[in-house]
């Protein structure tokens, strides 16, 4: 029996697995979409938010509250205790096979969240680096705490001037990483890159929420506001006995243990947070922006609009 085109094309879609990946910064409205996307197609939600990972901080981390969650069954959101290490490599590896088990009934998923790292470590592969030891991380951190970070700086743009140059040269933790794997492999970090990474079974389509810096920081600023409100001291004073935690090594934590460590007023941490979150915004869209495949929205378009978008987008790669 032949099968006319009409046909042809929802049996491809069927058997085709789609990813609709939503980015852009802190604040722009991304849960909001997410959520009607994933009403409109009947499907599920992955987040690739890092810090939404941790049950015990919703408030600082803007998680969706339990009506937005129960609207859409979501993954990776307070399934991980702060007390927990969970790296990048980790969540690739957890969110693949997820992934795998959605796209078995479900040809759309929608994949939320503004880490770039970890939406890139699920669409296009994390990189491979070989096991080091772990004394060579623990001497890097000592020299840190001894020699400072411009030290360290120095030697990576010795060892590996590539990097050097593309590095967040002011996030200790990266460079550490980096010069973890010069050291233990007398390699440069940056020859591991791009390397070895998995092939994916289904076909990504992002898009991005975008809206003029004015409009972002003032919804920023709205929203710190609104986390004070429903109770973010109080997090953050339940948290404080493990402030030493890389997860709470961020944005909302670290200026109210400040305050609670008595060297700012609460006044003055609040003001911090909002500058502090105004610039993670700023290399959230930085970082989104380099992504020539993603195809940009203003944080206030019409849903029709962005549903027509991703029809033609799922025709054509159908």
């Amino acid at each position: 029996m032949m099968l006319n085109t009409a046909t042809n094309v929802v049996i491809k879609f069927m058997m085709n697995k789609y990813l609709i990946s939503i980015v852009g910064p802190t604040g722009i409205g991304k849960t909001a979409l997410s959520l009607k996307l994933a009403s409109h197609f009947n499907t599920e939600i992955i987040s690739a938010d890092s810090r939404q990972f941790y049950k015990e901080i919703p408030i600082g981390t803007a998680a969706p509250n339990p009506d937005e969650l129960a609207i859409a069954p979501h993954h990776f959101i307070h399934h991980k205790s702060i007390k927990t290490p969970y790296s990048v490599g980790a969540f690739e590896n957890e969110a693949l096979e997820k992934l795998k088990l959605l796209h078995s009934t479900k040809p759309v998923v929608v994949m939320v969240g503004g880490s770039g790292l970890y939406v890139n470590a699920v669409i296009k592969g994390f990189d491979k680096f070989p096991n080091i030891a772990s004394e060579v991380r623990t001497q890097l951190n000592s020299e840190l705490e001894s020699k400072g970070l411009e030290f360290l700086q120095e030697e990576l743009n010795r060892l590996d001037p590539k990097i050097y140059d593309t590095i967040a040269l002011k996030n200790p933790h990266r460079v550490i990483r980096a010069l973890e794997i010069c050291r233990g492999t007398g390699q440069p970090y940056s020859s591991f890159l791009n390397k070895n990474k998995l092939q994916r079974n289904f076909k990504t389509i992002s898009i991005g929420l975008k809206a003029d810096r004015p409009l972002i920081y003032e919804r920023i600023n709205k929203r710190v506001d609104q986390m004070v409100e429903n109770g973010l001291l109080e997090e953050a004073k339940s948290v404080f006995k493990h402030r030493g935690l890389n997860a709470l090594n961020t944005v909302g934590y670290k200026e109210l243990f400040n305050y609670l460590d008595g060297q700012w007023t609460a006044e003055f941490a609040v003001s911090e947070i909002k500058k502090n979150t105004r610039r993670f915004a700023k290399r959230q869209l930085t970082w989104f922006q380099k992504d020539t495949e993603t195809e940009w929205f203003e944080y206030d378009t019409d849903l029709q609009d962005i549903l027509d978008y991703l029809s033609k987008e799922l025709k054509k790669t159908s």
